[in-house]
């Protein structure tokens, strides 16, 4: 796991004086990381010898080894496709099949790690809040499970909405956001600032954020309510989506058998429309 993701993943563990440290490199992340003991310490409000405990607990033997590490994470965070492309090596004789699905197992099985059952529960609880209008979106290659989740949701809650058309149509979209609305937002490795602002428009608007995105997380981590880190790292030139729609259609899954009176309730009316209208299939 890349180093904020095990932050994130110890924050539960932590003794009180090293739940600071953690809260600071995280709100600071990664500058913080990479400055100095005394900095860190001063800005958690802690001291240096908590540093190096806190740092140790992560398994690292140094400060200086949990800052080669953290510059190796913010290298790979910011790799282009054709920089991935280029360190990824020779093809080998592997079956390209057999070796591209091995990736994407390994993948998975390392998200199921990653998540915690604790943050999944609670994406599940702001996806069931009926009460509130669900907005979905997502980057270049991801707003398309985005507009896929909202799709299956809709027919199971009211008050789900895909941000559509151009960025310069998303301020008036805002319009309708209430505070406590919620935004399921999609945002991986290199990080859209469009879609970052529009995550710092919604908090404006008191809405709640459930992040899905990778290890090194999406800057609209700061200030999201839930952030659920997938590993999308395929070692190829492209970064793997299918963690992120394994993870969607597990959030789909929970909360229509959480939902399953009023789940039923929407499906079998939206079943009698379809019969009305197309009587003969």
């Amino acid at each position: 796991m890349a180093i904020r993701e095990q932050v994130q993943a110890a924050l539960g563990t932590l003794p009180g004086a090293e739940k600071k440290i953690a809260h600071a490199f995280l709100a600071n992340y990664p500058s913080i990381g990479l400055s100095t003991i005394a900095e860190l310490a001063a800005l958690a409000g802690t001291s240096a010898p908590t540093v190096l405990r806190f740092v140790a607990r992560l398994g690292f033997d140094s400060y200086p080894d949990f800052q080669r590490t953290l510059r190796a994470d913010v290298q790979a965070q910011l790799m282009s496709p054709l920089e991935r492309a280029r360190s990824t090596g020779p093809v080998t004789d592997n079956p390209a099949l057999k070796a591209s699905f091995a990736s994407v197992a390994a993948n998975l099985e390392a998200t199921l790690k990653a998540v915690p059952e604790s943050e999944f529960e609670a994406a599940c609880d702001l996806l069931s809040d009926h009460k509130s209008t669900c907005y979905f979106l997502g980057g270049r290659f991801t707003d398309s499970i985005a507009a896929y989740m909202a799709a299956h949701l809709r027919i199971i809650r009211p008050n789900v909405r895909h941000f559509d058309g151009q960025t310069s149509t998303w301020r008036d979209q805002l319009l309708d956001v209430r505070p406590g609305d919620v935004a399921v937002l999609f945002d991986i490795r290199r990080y859209q600032s469009d879609l970052v602002r529009l995550g710092e428009l919604m908090v404006e608007r008191k809405a709640r954020i459930l992040l899905i995105t990778d290890p090194w997380l999406s800057p609209i981590a700061r200030s999201a309510r839930v952030v659920l880190p997938c590993v999308v790292d395929a070692n190829r030139t492209w970064d793997s989506s299918v963690t992120l729609l394994a993870l969607a259609e597990a959030l789909i899954d929970r909360v229509s058998r959480a939902q399953s009176d009023a789940a039923r309730t929407r499906m079998q009316t939206l079943e009698d429309i379809h019969w009305n209208n197309f009587p003969g299939r």
